[in-house]
């Protein structure tokens, strides 16, 4: 069986955008968490999301795929616009994988079996095909030797991996990543980070919430930054680590940096 390349396409110079936010405000109850949020991604565009905790990083990215529900505004994945439509969601996650802070594996299914049955389940593949599209991405991830071994018997790098290679077996067009190593020893960090880059230049579409700055200089085409709900800032790697404009960026790099 040949296992399809996973780098996507080129896009057409007048293709519509990879993901489409636009004015978008999330509440939890009387709080706003998002407000009037506006973000453009080209398909292969890598955009790592950073800013202080509570400032709607992670309630952002999870609004893409409707974890939560933005209540205004207006959000598209390749051209799809998520409403209220279960048709349209279920589009749109056919197309966004994600990778959690946590692993979320099934603690009583093999590492194998972790990345097999969702596509089982999911589309409807056969267990031969997805074994061996399973067995080929935990190669990708340099974790195929652990194929048979159960998610208590590896290490949390490892585990991060192997959610990385799930999310890719349902051959997503965008990954979304919610601060894939804070969970993690810092040993294990490097790990993870490394399978993130070559996933990037792979031309992977990512959005990457992450504290980990030196993979924003490294692998991000821009870097956003959050704080209170709304972007602050949004730049080239260079510019937002060099020359950041705005006050509360200087400030929140003085912190993270030093």
């Amino acid at each position: 069986m040949t296992t399809p390349m996973l780098t996507p396409s080129p896009a057409p110079a007048d293709a519509s955008p990879a993901i489409l936010i636009e004015a978008v405000d999330k509440w939890y109850g009387t709080f706003q968490v998002l407000s009037k949020v506006d973000l453009t991604v080209a398909a292969g565009e890598r955009i790592v999301v950073c800013g202080p905790s509570g400032s709607g990083k992670s309630t952002l990215i999870r609004c893409i795929n409707r974890l939560e529900e933005h209540q205004a505004g207006r959000i598209a994945v390749n051209g799809v616009e998520l409403t209220d439509s279960v048709r349209n969601i279920d589009a749109v996650r056919r197309d966004v994988g994600m990778v959690f802070q946590h692993f979320n594996l099934f603690p009583h299914l093999s590492i194998l079996d972790n990345c097999a049955l969702p596509q089982m389940l999911a589309r409807g593949t056969p267990r031969r095909e997805a074994e061996d599209r399973a067995m080929h991405l935990l190669r990708r991830v340099r974790i195929a030797e652990q194929a048979a071994k159960f998610p208590g018997q590896l290490s949390g790098g490892q585990q991060q991996r192997v959610a990385i290679a799930r999310a890719l077996c349902m051959e997503p067009q965008v990954m979304l990543f919610d601060e894939p190593t804070s969970a993690l020893d810092p040993e294990m960090v490097k790990e993870v980070l490394e399978t993130m880059v070559s996933l990037a230049e792979d031309g992977m579409t990512m959005i990457v919430v992450t504290h980990e700055m030196g993979f924003a200089r490294r692998v991000a085409d821009r870097v956003v930054f959050m704080d209170a709900g709304r972007i602050v800032e949004c730049a080239g790697p260079d510019e937002f680590f060099d020359t950041p404009r705005h006050e509360r960026t200087r400030s929140f790099l003085h912190q993270i940096l030093h």
